[in-house]
Order: C-alpha cells, then sequence, then structure tokens
C-alpha cells in the first residue's frame, strides 16, 4: 500500500458550511471509504477545492488521499511496472496526495470481486490499497487500472470529527468514479453537483468570492 514511511500529520482549516454529518461529528462513524469536500471557505490552500478519500480512520487519527490534484510526473517514470495499469485509467500520471510524507506513494486499484489479500485492502465498492512493491503481473487477482498518490493527509485522534463539525468538510458517499476520474480538475464541482440541495447550489461557488 504504502512504499516510504507513514506517519500521522495534522492539517488545518475551518469554515462554515451548511450541512454536516452529525454522527460523525459525534464521534461515532468510521469515515473510511466516505469523501471529505473542502467547504469553500476551508482557508487551507493545500486543501482549497479538494476531494478526500479517507483510507483509514480510528481512534488513533485517519489517513486519507486527496484525489484531484495531478501533478505533471508521469507513472512511468516514478514506478514503470505501474505504468500500463496507470494508463487504465488516464491521465497516468502521479497525483499530490497530501502534504504528509510526500516521498511516500500508495496505490489505489480498481478491483471486482477480489478477495482481500497481503497489502491490498477494501476501501470502498470496486476499489482497494495494492501493494506496490509487488508488480501488477505478481498481483493475486487481476487489477483494471491504478492509480498513484505522493503524499497524504493525515489527522491526530479526535482532530477529523473536529474539523468536520466545525464545518471544514462535507462528507459524503465515494464511487468508484470518483478516484478514477478522467477530469480531475472538475472533481470537487462534480461530488458537490450530485448531492443535491444546498451542497449542489455550493458547486457554482467561484473560486475567487470577488468572481461573479
Amino acid at each position: 500500500m504504502v512504499c516510504g514511511p507513514r506517519a500521522r500529520g495534522m492539517i488545518g482549516g475551518v469554515a462554515q458550511g451548511p450541512d454536516r454529518d452529525d454522527a460523525a461529528v459525534a464521534g461515532h462513524d468510521d469515515l473510511t471509504g466516505r469523501l471529505l469536500v473542502a467547504a469553500p471557505r476551508l482557508g487551507d490552500p493545500n486543501f482549497e477545492r479538494t476531494v478526500v478519500l479517507v483510507l483509514d480512520h480510528g481512534g488513533e487519527g485517519a489517513l486519507g488521499l486527496v484525489l484531484n490534484r495531478p501533478t505533471a510526473l508521469e507513472v512511468a517514470t516514478l514506478l514503470e511496472p505501474w505504468s500500463e495499469q496507470a494508463r487504465l485509467v488516464p491521465p497516468d500520471v502521479v497525483f499530490r496526495g497530501g502534504p504528509v510524507s510526500p516521498d511516500a506513494v500508495i496505490g489505489l486499484a480498481r478491483t471486482e470481486g477480489a478477495v482481500p489479500s497481503r497489502g491490498r485492502v477494501p476501501v470502498l465498492s470496486g476499489v482497494d490499497t495494492v501493494d506496490l512493491s509487488l508488480a501488477p503481473v505478481d498481483q493475486p487477482d487481476t487489477l483494471r487500472g491504478a492509480r498513484l498518490y505522493a503524499g497524504y493527509a493525515g489527522w491526530s485522534a479526535d482532530q477529523l470529527q473536529g474539523e468536520v463539525g466545525e464545518g471544514a468538510w462535507f462528507v459524503v458517499d465515494g464511487l468508484d468514479s470518483d478516484v478514477f476520474c478522467a477530469q480531475p480538475g472538475s472533481l470537487w464541482h462534480d461530488v458537490l453537483r450530485r448531492q443535491g440541495g444546498a451542497l449542489a447550489l455550493l458547486a457554482t461557488y467561484p473560486a475567487h468570492p470577488s468572481v461573479n
């Protein structure tokens, strides 16, 4: 799953929003597999208009990947054995998963009916973490595309619940198509738009409030 050190980091930024996940705020929900959509006033440039997939959430904190920050680095340049899998879910570049441990690389793979095995853990339906040290041809099951992320987002114990409670993030359900979207630049808008109601209206919120 991770090539490089794993450590808990912290992200900040508080914004107000119209909706929130009350169970998550109370600290009773495991948010693994859910999406965190940055509220318009988050205030942290690391996470402005980001969509984060939560990979792990427990008593010690949480870990997630930013899904919509592609870099210019091709997967073939970083991990050539995974270039073919990356081409199945273009753009075939490395994504910036977050500010923590930028030298750590995490892989997500598109799967279908696969049984969890060494290095592969289901995150949401059709999406597993994948052991990047094992070449695709040596994986126990056939993969249908993979995306690589350098770095990740991390929260200390109870920090994520606090940020959700203060309106920094909207918690919504994720789809495999969110992870492997072909146009990551529109993901923030697209995820909010499909929620309907007040969140759908926020999808039209300009990147800079002075723009009307």
